[in-house]
């Protein structure tokens, strides 16, 4: 399994509007993608939610990379054509659950160095448990831990229906549209 996300940042004077209709547009193209869990189409408002500036982004969960390579290759070119080629963040998933939620309003995703000297299999292990029990949690639709070997960074993934306390290094992101057409076979 594979987390992707990129983010465009967008001027403070542009017309968020522009971005909702775009995420009711496409959002139903993503609902029969083969191998995506799910594509959560994501906005963060300045003066929302601790955001100090605006920015559109798209955050998945692939089954495996070949189907993230042929996301790449083709359906990748409309971001490129409206917004440039973004960095991708892409991170190896530790765990992935389907909460009990239905109404995904919201998407937190936070950033965690693993120290030098830690016990690399013991971070992973409690990095996994950490996510099966966040998954628990009445308000979660969905939650993904991964890791990035470059950095040697955990990236924690959530998606609720209402505000959580996720930390105080999470960002959090309203959910304009959330695909999920294998959002049920995650395991909860």
């Amino acid at each position: 399994m594979l987390i992707a996300h990129y983010e465009h940042r967008l001027p403070a004077d542009y017309d968020l509007d522009i971005i909702r209709s775009r995420a009711a547009q496409r959002g139903a193209l993503w609902n029969d993608v083969p191998d995506l869990y799910f594509k959560a189409f994501l906005l963060r408002e300045a003066g929302r939610h601790g955001a100090t500036g605006h920015s559109y982004s798209s955050l998945y969960l692939w089954r495996q990379e070949a189907a993230f390579s042929d996301f790449l290759a083709g359906r990748f070119r409309s971001v490129i054509d409206s917004f440039g080629r973004p960095r991708i963040d892409t991170r190896f998933v530790l765990d992935a659950r389907k909460g009990q939620g239905k109404a995904a309003r919201l998407a937190y995703r936070e950033e965690v160095d693993i120290p030098r000297d830690a016990d690399l299999a013991a971070v992973l292990a409690a990095e996994a448990e950490r996510n099966r029990e966040a998954a628990a949690r009445p308000a979660i639709v969905a939650t993904a831990v991964g890791v990035d070997v470059q950095q040697w960074r955990i990236t924690r993934v959530q998606i609720a229906e209402s505000e959580l306390d996720a930390g105080t290094g999470a960002a959090a992101y309203q959910v304009l549209y959330l695909a999920a057409p294998l959002l049920s076979e995650l395991p909860r």
